[in-house]
């Protein structure tokens, strides 16, 4: 059955083509299996909580009638501004408006939130653009630049929020706007499509345009809420939908909530949060987390922005899904707080997920995967700028910012045929990974690092699962190595010397990395220097040095290229340092198209048989199995992967060329 939704239709309709419902809601309410919402073009302020779960036959499908028309806002228009002082302006909101959930009283809170001053999760737009909030009045009257944000000219646009008599205060400087002309909104509602209840599974949300959501902070150690989001259900499609302007988080494929351990850290401080985090996993093992009930979520061709904490974030909730075609950029850009938790994407156990084909950017960090990337793949995206600007002011320990974060993982973790082009590539505090056919433009940071709590006091023991399962097999700490990488290009490039001071003055992960390459595992064993600690002749039991069990794991590599004094790992072999040309590329966009200019295709080194350099088409069979969980790195299905097809999804001969492209032309092809 259809049912029809009109924002122009009047009260009482039944659903029906000619008495449409006024309300998305008033069909969710209703809406079961098989059935779909067909949603005409217009702006529904409005909590959408779908009741009712679809099968994996039939769907419950919410559609957009119009690709984008249909506006889902938790936000409301403020037309009743008072001047108060200079370009000053004062709002009251009377607070019955808010319901049980005071976005002006709620301040961003939990795990792992760094705050810099108290800020809450309510937000004043300005013609649908965030302002900046301060913690006083007198911040709003005598408004200065925030020095850590990305807009710095826009951050003086500033409100302050306070409580008087039932009501909402609200102070914005509009700096000569009128307000009452303008469209000002603020956000009143937690969610815009969001069910509140666990396990309402095989919804589709398709082309909406959904934002201005207050949402509060997401860690891996509470309830993970979205502006969109399952709950905690299996088998969501979102598609085509542009998702802004969420006080945190975009979509939520987070875990549900556990009452007795939800912020346990922040809230009792008596349990380290890795311990609560441990916790957590092994209490949703016992309530149900399993592939068949939770995950196998589909994120495709969605536009995330201008969110501040993550465009999506998930924690055990997200496993077995697939996030393609996606375009996510500007993430975190006012920098008014900081926290772990913080980027393009941030996903915890990222069982089996595929992120494929996606394009991030503009984004303090690119894509966090934390904890348990078992049999992750990472394939066929471009990222780039996904650092702050020179000169902004850099807040906390972790903002600095990459294209991609695997962190304490036992991996398999597949990085493949991407293009990695930001100042730093990746920070891998973990062991398990493999770096293939990728081009990668930035140093690796905190090799054999950050895997401990308390500086080096702690190791983190984190846990491997059973190999395409939610099941737990184990829990053990970090040897480091136990990394792959084949066919790669590295291109170095200058790292600015304020990136480097943050570097040195942050006191982690030793001396500040401005090399480019695989230098970072210098002193890590081959596999044939690793296995000969352990079949000595004449040893046993009784009196083995059982300190082996505990060195760092081997390193393999081959068929690497390495340009603009990059440098290899001290016992690569089988590849190339060219030591005479010099690289130049850029990222250009033109009319909403991304090319890569560079002379990187001419340049690449011939890779005909006998050259002696490369292995030749990497795949599943060379690559072997990551060493803790004993899980081959392969396809989520267990299938063989064969790296025979590049970034375009074009093919490529039996002696390939390095790097993410089949053939040197297509270096100056539209990559996104």
């Amino acid at each position: 059955m259809i049912y029809y939704v009109s924002a122009d239709a009047k009260m009482g309709g039944d659903g029906s083509k000619g008495r449409p419902f006024r309300w998305i809601n008033d069909a969710a309410r209703i809406a079961m299996p098989g059935d779909e919402v067909l949603v005409a073009p217009g702006v529904y302020r409005e909590y959408v909580n779908p009741k009712h779960a679809g099968t994996s036959e039939q769907r419950i499908t919410y559609r957009s009638e119009q690709p984008l028309a249909a506006v889902i806002t938790g936000a409301e228009p403020v037309k009743n501004w008072e001047p108060y002082e200079g370009e000053v302006w004062l709002a009251q909101i009377p607070n019955g408006i808010f319901g049980s959930y005071n976005p002006y009283t709620t301040e961003i809170f939990g795990d792992w939130y760094y705050p810099i001053v108290p800020i809450h999760t309510g937000e004043v737009y300005l013609n649908g653009r965030s302002m900046y909030e301060c913690h006083t009045l007198e911040g709003v009257l005598q408004p200065e630049p925030d020095p850590a944000s990305w807009e710095p000219e826009f951050s003086v646009y500033k409100w302050y929020t306070c409580q008087k008599d039932g009501r909402t205060l609200i102070y914005a400087n509009f700096h000569g706007a009128d307000p009452n002309a303008e469209n000002v909104e603020i956000n009143v509602r937690r969610n815009c499509f969001y069910p509140d209840q666990t396990g309402v599974g095989y919804i589709t949300l398709s082309g909406f345009t959904v934002k201005q959501a207050a949402t509060n902070w997401a860690p891996p150690t509470a309830y993970q809420e979205g502006m969109i989001g399952p709950h905690w259900s299996k088998g969501w499609i979102i598609e085509d939908c542009e998702i802004s302007d969420s006080k945190c988080c975009g979509i939520s494929l987070g875990k549900y909530l556990q009452p007795e351990n939800d912020n346990k850290w922040s809230l009792k401080r008596l349990k380290h949060g890795t311990q609560t985090e441990r916790d957590a996993i092994c209490q949703a093992q016992l309530e149900g987390w399993t592939k068949e009930n939770i995950g196998s979520h589909i994120v495709r061709r969605c536009n995330i922005h201008h969110c501040e904490q993550t465009g999506i974030v998930g924690h055990l909730g997200g496993v077995f899904s697939v996030i393609e075609d996606n375009h996510i950029h500007h993430i975190n850009n006012k920098q008014q707080f900081t926290g772990a938790e913080i980027g393009g994407i941030k996903m915890h156990a990222a069982i089996d997920v595929v992120f494929r084909r996606n394009h991030i950017h503009h984004c303090t960090r690119g894509l966090w995967l934390d904890w348990q990337a078992q049999g992750t793949r990472v394939t066929q995206n471009l990222f780039h700028d996904n650092m702050p600007p020179l000169g902004t002011k850099i807040n906390g320990g972790i903002a600095l910012g990459e294209d991609i974060f695997v962190e304490v993982s036992h991996g398999p973790t597949l990085i493949d045929n991407n293009l990695l082009l930001s100042t730093y590539s990746c920070k891998l505090a973990t062991q398990g990974v493999a770096l293939v056919h990728n081009l990668i433009c930035g140093p690796f940071t905190y090799v054999g690092k950050g895997t401990d709590n308390a500086g080096t006091k702690q190791p983190r023991y984190t846990p491997y699962h059973v190999p395409h399962r939610t099941e737990v097999a184990g829990f053990m700490t970090f040897l480091h190595g136990d990394d792959r990488f084949y066919n790669n290009v590295f291109v170095g490039g200058e790292v600015p010397e304020e990136f480097v001071e943050f570097q040195r003055q942050l006191g982690m992960g030793g001396d500040p990395i401005t090399v480019t390459g695989t230098k970072p595992f210098d002193g890590y064993p081959t596999q044939e220097e690793y296995l000969a600690q352990f079949f000595r002749e004449g040893d046993s039991g009784a009196k083995e040095d059982r300190n082996k069990y505990y060195n760092k794991l081997p390193v393999y590599s081959g068929g690497n290229v390495y340009f603009n004094g990059a440098q290899p790992w001290d016992k690569e072999q089988n590849s190339v340092v060219d030591e005479q040309h010099v690289v130049s590329w850029k990222v250009v966009e033109q009319d909403g198209a991304y090319r890569l200019e560079t002379n990187l295709g001419e340049l690449l080194p011939e890779c005909a048989a006998g050259t002696g350099y490369l292995p030749g088409v990497i795949s599943t069979e060379l690559l072997g199995e990551a060493f803790e969980p004993e899980q081959k790195f392969e396809n989520p299905d267990g299938t063989e992967i064969i790296f025979d097809r590049d970034y375009h999804d074009s093919a490529r001969n039996v002696h390939p060329l390095a790097g993410p492209f089949a053939g040197r032309e297509d270096y100056g092809k539209v990559l996104a």
